[in-house]
């Protein structure tokens, strides 16, 4: 069986450009697009009208903690169901708010993997899930805290040699993580640390890319500080999260690389803004003293043609899932155009995953994840902000 989507303005993540009077054609069974163009189209299958509408390719985060829940902020002691009842109430405000795939960069009890697999084996759908699983953290650094109710459980794997490191990265490949996560710098959430502090060394970066490349893994740094960015460069990394203090150099290795770009600029965005009497100063210090430096050097690259991928480090401090969408407009306030936002959260995430032979863009052969919007994304970045866009999954609406 089929289904055929009609009368709809198309963006469709691969080029700059509105094409009105789309159709669209959707084999039910696998999900697929069967057929996609503009113009008079006819076929006697069920005829879903979009109205005039403006259809886009579902939003994919790349960088998530569906564990987390940004108003309560716990992160210490926490069992296992709590951490996947919250991932589960988390992966249904994203698909709700349009994203339909993430990568999730750090999950304790390694619940994303295991959500994961629960997918494929088609317990329950919705937003997709590329897993890291635990990350991996120095003794002492970013990640290094308790997280288990048995008071002994850390968040990260604790690797303090290259040994360690590629010990840490099989197993993760062993239950599943498509992707590692490192934590190459200090960060703002970390009480014992600073930002621009230096954690894992260079040698150990560089074995959890052998490692993960050798296995079809990608690698994402945790990566704010500016020698720490350039380490995690050095060592080949798939993508900077975060970038706070990227310098000149390291934004010509990028683009000489190909090395992807997450600014997660929402992130540093709600910690002073919301986070006054409510989070320990410590936090709300070191957002404040460098979220002007960061936006500033996040939008260097972007006029440098560095490769921008679209995260928001969703479940931090109020950074909800739900606002995922204000990322958009975040980028285009330090200099992305509307069409280079977008691309961001389409094409460009869905290469850095490399999922884009089926994900990312709407093309034949590809899954049928769009949202419908009521104006223009091109015209007005804001337009992906609509409480209530329509969501489809595999062609099947569900908000």
């Amino acid at each position: 069986m089929t289904k055929l989507f009609t009368n709809f303005n198309l963006f469709d993540g691969s080029k700059a450009k509105i094409t009105p009077g789309s159709w669209m054609e959707v084999d039910e069974k696998s999900g697929k697009i069967l057929h996609i163009g503009s113009g008079e189209k006819q076929a006697d299958v069920e005829n879903v009208d979009l109205k005039g509408k403006y259809v886009m390719p579902g939003l994919i985060n790349v960088h998530t903690h569906i564990m987390m829940n940004p108003i309560t902020n716990k992160l210490e002691y926490l069992s296992e169901a709590e951490v996947t009842y919250q991932a589960l109430k988390n992966l249904k405000e994203l698909l709700k708010s349009g994203v339909t795939y993430i990568r999730d960069c750090g999950c304790a009890f390694d619940v994303d993997v295991k959500l994961a697999k629960l997918q494929k084996e088609g317990v329950f759908a919705g937003t997709e899930i590329m897993p890291s699983g635990r990350p991996m953290s120095m003794t002492g650094g970013h990640g290094d805290f308790i997280e288990g109710w048995d008071g002994e459980t850390t968040w990260g794997h604790l690797t303090d040699s290259p040994d360690e490191m590629r010990k840490a990265v099989r197993q993760a490949f062993k239950i599943g993580a498509k992707n590692i996560k490192v934590m190459a710098t200090g960060g703002v959430m970390s009480a014992t640390d600073q930002i621009d502090d230096t954690e894992l060394s260079l040698e150990e970066l560089k074995t959890a890319v052998e490692e993960a490349h050798s296995k079809h893994m990608t690698v994402a740094a945790h990566a704010e500080g500016e020698r720490g960015i350039h380490n995690a460069v050095l060592a080949g990394v798939d993508s900077i999260e975060h970038g706070s203090y990227v310098s000149d150099e390291d934004i010509e290795l990028m683009l000489k690389q190909g090395t992807f770009l997450t600014p997660t600029l929402i992130a540093a965005y709600t910690i002073p803004k919301y986070g006054k009497g409510k989070l320990p100063q410590y936090m709300l210090d070191k957002a404040s003293s460098f979220m002007d430096k960061y936006f500033e050097r996040i939008g260097a690259a972007i006029k440098a043609g560095v490769k921008i991928s679209f995260g928001t480090d969703a479940g931090t401090p109020f950074n909800g899932f739900k606002d995922t969408s204000f990322e958009l407009e975040l980028l285009t306030g330090v200099g992305a155009s509307n069409e280079q936002a977008l691309f961001a959260a389409t094409k460009n995430a869905s290469e850095l995953l490399h999922i884009d032979s089926e994900y990312g863009t709407l093309e034949t052969g590809k899954y049928a994840d769009f949202i419908v919007l009521d104006t223009n994304p091109l015209a007005d970045i804001k337009a992906v902000q609509q409480d209530d866009k329509g969501v489809y999954k595999k062609g099947v609406k569900k908000f």
